[in-house]
């Protein structure tokens, strides 16, 4: 028959309750602040609650590879975001989403990728200098969302952060936005091939079979559009081709 010792269990409940409620707790700033992009509407809840999130695009794909070498991929991803259909769906207090701010398609991220699958997370420095921070400045929509990139993206490329930063600044200024797409001033309408072919006659070098348009649900959400890994070229990548937005149509609301 085991004893049973009430003064001790007594001294010990506090003790218990204290390591339980530690392993629970989540400090509120460590989730802002990785709740950036890449779905972290996921995180946030969906603004329709009866639907379920579709999975982000480079997520889809069973080759994640986490931690994976840096320079280990084989191309990149340019990834541009319609604001205000990005920001329809993804909530939390973000400069690309304040009202006024205009902004139409600005630049998400810039992924390295693997013909099948990405690596994401790899070893590396977390946190961009300030110096490096300076060269994201005007490239992506705010500071965080470039820190975030940094994290996830930037260290799997085998470059430094200002170097980094710098190959998104190239990579964006090698794509033009087609005129429909630039401050339009009222809502749109339109098939997924109809962007594709948009951004097709504004980039001449730009051939079918190397971009992708995102969208969720029944909404733009921007476009993916695949490069080099010396960004020179724009590259063939049916992987990301294969995962693009299949709606027969799609709105592009107008920026706020």
């Amino acid at each position: 028959m085991f004893g049973f010792n009430a003064a001790a269990l007594a001294r010990a409940l506090p003790l218990v309750a204290a390591l339980w409620g530690s392993a629970l707790a989540v400090p509120a700033q460590a989730k802002d602040a990785d709740c950036i992009l890449d779905r972290c509407a996921d995180r946030l809840g969906p603004k329709a609650p009866s639907e379920t999130p579709a999975p982000e695009p480079e997520k889809a794909d069973a080759g994640f590879r986490g931690g994976a070498p840096a320079r280990d991929f084989d191309f990149y991803v340019l990834a541009l975001s319609w604001s205000p259909g990005f920001c329809e769906h993804v909530g939390g207090a973000h400069d690309q989403c304040e009202p006024g701010k205009g902004q139409g398609f600005v630049v998400h991220g810039l992924w390295p990728q693997y013909e099948q699958g990405y690596p994401s997370d790899c070893p590396g420095p977390r946190s961009p200098s300030r110096i490096a921070l300076e060269r994201a400045n005007g490239v992506f929509p705010d500071e965080r969302l470039a820190r975030y990139e940094w994290r996830k993206h930037g260290t799997c490329s085998g470059k430094s952060p200002s170097d980094f930063f710098a190959d998104v600044a190239r990579a964006r200024e090698a794509v033009t936005i087609p005129q429909p797409f630039v401050k339009p001033t009222r809502d749109q309408t339109f098939t997924p091939i109809d962007v594709e072919r948009a951004f097709y006659d504004a980039n001449p070098r730009l051939r079918p079979g190397m971009m992708a348009v995102a969208c969720r649900r029944d909404v733009l959400e921007g476009v993916r559009i695949c490069l080099s890994k010396d960004l020179r070229e724009f590259r063939a990548c049916p992987d990301v081709v294969r995962r693009g937005c299949r709606q027969r149509e799609i709105a592009a609301p107008a920026p706020l």
